[in-house]
């Protein structure tokens, strides 16, 4: 029997239902769909981490972590970051484990942006920053990447500053388009914020996974930069664990300051057996120094096997994503292209429309490659048997 609520609501994100991810993912169980949809592995994690997990369960490590991270991680993570970025972070007042990147995403804008304020951040865009910028009372603005190659014009991002800008959020390697920024993008962003009060947010959860020799140019690179930016990453991501939900944010000491308040009153501490394993494992370099090998491996497997789909690929620079075009053979709504892949085909993928907020149709899928090579050849067959119409 359903219980009827006797105070009348007023909801403060009243647009917001049921997503197409939700759609895509009850309509992907009802036809045991092949999953090159969700951007989580489907291989399990190294055993080692499950091992490590146990060891500090056993050993009692299961009482509440210290509010901001186990000194031991803090530490791991700020010689991680000083080594390969060269920025050095005080693991006292600089570095915050979060219970996801999705809760340090929370922190930061909880933390930073007020009501009235204005937030920049560029689409297609991972579907939780505008909501949240709406839950502070500010207003999100939407930037398009321009195709074909899902680069910012910086011009545009100069004039859509105002007084009112506290924040701009960048995303690098990018989800879903997986392009990634260059040195010139963060000299850009630099010289647009010299002489404001904006702060950026930077989401770089993919940042170990690169391909063809590129370097990650995230904002702990470029020393200007660092000096007003909040970085937000995931142990789930980089280790095959994104069930584990552990993530973390880096800042300088004054803004660091404004997520903690946040963060102590949404979970106080992450899961503590996690942040004892991440802390062994992140000691040893190769654990994620060889991720961009792994996933391109992956990436070059798929791409191969849809040589003889119809479906035009897009290059994929980082993350575990890639997309396709079938605008040559097509004009359905992505949308619609999605759910007839899953019902005729029998695969699942994501509407490239499902990341704007204005629900912009450029004829593209997603298609994720963090996938056991079986789920891969299966998915690539399926969308090779797709018939031009």
């Amino acid at each position: 029997m359903t219980i009827l609520s006797a105070v009348p609501q007023r909801s403060k994100l009243p647009d917001v239902g049921t997503t197409i991810f939700s759609v895509i993912g009850q309509l992907s169980a009802q036809h045991k769909a092949i999953n090159l949809s969700q951007g989580a592995p489907d291989f399990p994690c190294d055993r080692a981490l499950i091992e490590s997990v146990t060891r500090a369960m056993e050993q009692g490590h299961n009482q509440y972590a210290p509010m901001t991270g186990l000194l031991s991680l803090k530490e791991a993570l700020a010689d991680k970051v000083k080594t390969l970025y060269g920025q050095q972070y005080d693991t006292a007042s600089e570095v915050l484990i979060t219970a996801s990147a999705s809760q340090g995403l929370y922190a930061a804008i909880g933390g930073l942006v007020h009501s009235g304020d204005e937030v920049i951040f560029f689409e297609p865009a991972f579907d939780s920053y505008a909501p949240v910028v709406r839950l502070q009372g500010a207003t999100p603005i939407g930037l398009k990447l321009h195709l074909p190659d899902f680069t910012i014009d910086w011009d545009e991002v100069q004039a859509a500053v105002t007084s009112r800008t506290r924040m701009i959020i960048i995303n690098t390697p990018h989800n879903p388009s997986a392009q990634v920024l260059s040195r010139e993008d963060l000299d850009q962003l630099a010289k647009i914020l010299r002489n404001t009060d904006i702060v950026v947010l930077s989401d770089e959860v993919y940042e170990h996974i690169l391909f063809d020799g590129r370097q990650h140019q995230g904002m702990a690179t470029h020393a200007e930069l660092a000096q007003r930016s909040v970085i937000v990453s995931s142990f789930g991501k980089t280790f095959h664990v994104t069930g584990w939900r552990v993530g973390y944010c880096l800042a300088p000491a004054e803004l660091m300051t404004e997520l903690v308040k946040v963060h102590q009153f949404m979970m106080y501490a992450a899961d503590t057996p996690m942040q004892v394993a991440f802390s062994a494992y992140l000691r040893h370099p190769e654990n994620y120094l060889e991720l961009g090998g792994f996933y391109q491996h992956k990436r070059d497997l798929l791409a191969s096997l849809l040589k003889a789909s119809p479906f035009r690929l897009l290059p994929s620079a980082g993350s575990f994503f890639m997309l396709a075009s079938y605008a040559e053979f097509s004009d359905l709504p992505d949308s619609e292209m999605v759910k007839k892949l899953i019902v005729e085909n029998g695969v699942a993928t994501i509407p490239l429309s499902a990341f704007y907020t204005d629900g912009t149709d450029n004829k593209l899928i997603r298609l994720s490659f963090a996938k056991d090579e079986a789920t891969l050849r299966a998915g690539a067959q399926a969308l090779c048997q797709v018939k031009p119409r």
